[in-house]
């Protein structure tokens, strides 16, 4: 590879560093100072902290709490634009990849720090010394983790202990501070879905939070309370329905609703939100969020901030292949090619019942399926990342333009601001969770249909108008609550819940773990 072409007065050859300092400072000071003008009192004590930490060298641990709304990503842009007007190395990172993409030259957290796939207790970050990444990380001066509370305390832990080791080469003696001296900022809701341990128990998902970490009484924790909705708006009415209709999300979200036992209570559902008296459920649902849709089909803003949400993949594909028989052009069917991987030959397992059959009916999270069907116009989702600075990240929506044999042409909703047409190729995805048992390697499109998505791969996503579809309750801790809070407006909001029988009823499970809350 060729080297950088640098003035002789720069003392690196370093491209991620080069990329870091890259940045137009007066541009950052311009964009700081609009910024720090419309900081509210806790963005700013919150602001003047870390700032005072970086500055002087403190090393603070801090966790920013916050419900979506009031303001976190405002904060990490305002920081950001400070420390790099003054040249100075913020790293901004997040644990999932939509919310990467809010974030001023964000990563994702796995991305930018090489946590592995599958982690353990002694997991280590795959960051070698002496090399590209770590002079950045040494270079630093802050590091930005959004979306904390959703990636297990093994990976912020395994973070620590390879910055600990890399650090120790330019720090005179071990430091007794967390993150070897460098002040790190991470951020999130611990109302929101945490750490998905396959079949874990509630005591499990619990303990894989960041709060049960050791590394957590370490840690200041600042608290941001106010909504930035509503000083965007001077009609007082409106005001009002947004902060009635947030503290109602708040109180699902903290489950002071209905009766808990045991954690999971019953909550009533509003009856201007709910949907009542369906025959014929999916269809209801669909005409609710998608109304003429045949009409609206070539139209591409129509479906940017739109999705009806489900709590698991079954209930999703029903609701997509609901919807894809509905348009009337022929669809192209794209097939994988499943092999499996050699790691599999030394286990002892007999591979004439691991049939190409038998392969092609798993199915799994972040797998596409053996038969993608696909039409002209219909929204599609990315299930990995594949160039974040272009936007495009496990979780990105875009709309089909071609169908190809080889690679499938995608152009972006409208919302993302970007209209250029992208080139879906496809790749070799390996499942990286426990939930399959055998490892092989699927050769397809990383792409699925998503008039429709779990509710776990909503969060992140800013709507306007979302149908949740629950033939069958949640169950883990803040998936309603996420679900719910994707609008910012109840007029965007429709509730169709199935009881036992199959019949449209009017109030649902909500489960929350009181005891992640104690520990903050």
């Amino acid at each position: 590879m060729p080297k950088l072409d640098l003035p002789d007065d720069v003392p690196f050859n370093n491209i991620l560093l080069a990329n870091e300092l890259s940045y137009d400072s007066g541009e950052m000071l311009i964009s700081h100072g609009k910024y720090f003008a419309s900081l509210n009192t806790e963005q700013l004590l919150a602001y003047e902290e870390i700032v005072n930490s970086v500055n002087n060298d403190l090393g603070v641990m801090f966790f920013i709490d916050g419900y979506g709304g009031t303001g976190k990503t405002y904060l990490w842009n305002t920081l950001s634009f400070r420390f790099r007007s003054e040249g100075k190395i913020v790293l901004n990172v997040a644990s999932s990849g939509i919310a990467a993409l809010l974030l001023p030259g964000g990563r994702t957290a796995h991305s930018q720090f090489g946590l592995p796939l599958v982690l353990t207790e002694e997991s280590c970050c795959t960051i070698a010394k002496k090399t590209d990444k770590s002079e950045l990380l040494i270079a630093a001066s802050l590091i930005i983790w959004d979306e904390a509370p959703m990636i297990h305390r093994w990976g912020i832990e395994a973070f620590e202990r390879t910055l600990r080791d890399i650090m120790n080469e330019v720090v005179d003696g071990a430091s007794n501070k967390p993150f070897e001296g460098k002040t790190i900022v991470f951020g999130g809701d611990f109302r929101q879905i945490l750490p998905v341990i396959p079949r874990g128990s509630r005591a499990e998902v619990v303990h894989a939070c960041i709060n049960s970490s050791l590394l957590w009484c370490r840690c200041r924790v600042l608290s941001l309370t106010q909504n930035m909705c509503l000083q965007l708006s001077y009609d007082t009415i409106e005001n009002n329905l947004i902060n009635d209709f947030a503290k109602w999300i708040l109180n699902v979200g903290d489950g002071k609703l209905g009766q808990s036992e045991d954690g999971e209570s019953l909550v009533e559902i509003p009856d201007d939100i709910c949907v009542k008296n369906s025959t014929n459920h999916v269809a209801d649902i669909v005409d609710l969020i998608y109304p003429n849709l045949m009409q609206e089909l070539s139209n591409i803003n129509f479906f940017q901030d739109r999705a009806i949400l489900c709590p698991t993949l079954e209930i999703v594909e029903k609701v997509n292949d609901y919807v894809m028989s509905l348009i009337p052009d022929d669809y192209k069917e794209y097939l994988s090619c499943d092999t499996v991987t050699k790691c599999d030959e030394d286990l002892g397992i007999d591979h004439r019942w691991i049939t190409p059959e038998f392969l092609n009916d798993i199915k799994c999270s972040g797998l596409p399926n053996h038969s993608l069907k696909l039409k002209i116009g219909v929204p599609i989702m990315l299930l990995r990342n594949i160039d974040i600075a272009s936007g495009l990240c496990n979780g990105t929506r875009l709309i089909v333009v071609e169908l190809g044999t080889n690679v499938i042409g995608a152009s972006f909703m409208e919302k993302s601001g970007k209209t250029e047409k992208v080139y879906i190729p496809r790749m070799n995805l390996i499942p990286s969770g426990a939930n399959v048992s055998i490892s092989f390697q699927r050769l397809q499109f990383p792409l699925c249909v998503c008039f429709a998505m779990t509710i776990n791969k909503s969060q992140g996503q800013t709507l306007s108008a979302v149908g949740l579809y629950l033939p069958r309750s949640v169950f883990s801790h803040g998936q309603l609550y996420v679900a719910l809070s994707r609008v910012k407006t109840r007029r965007g909001l429709k509730v169709l819940m199935l009881n036992d029988i199959g019949e449209s009823c009017t109030s649902t499970i909500n489960v929350v773990y009181p005891e992640v809350f104690q520990r903050i």
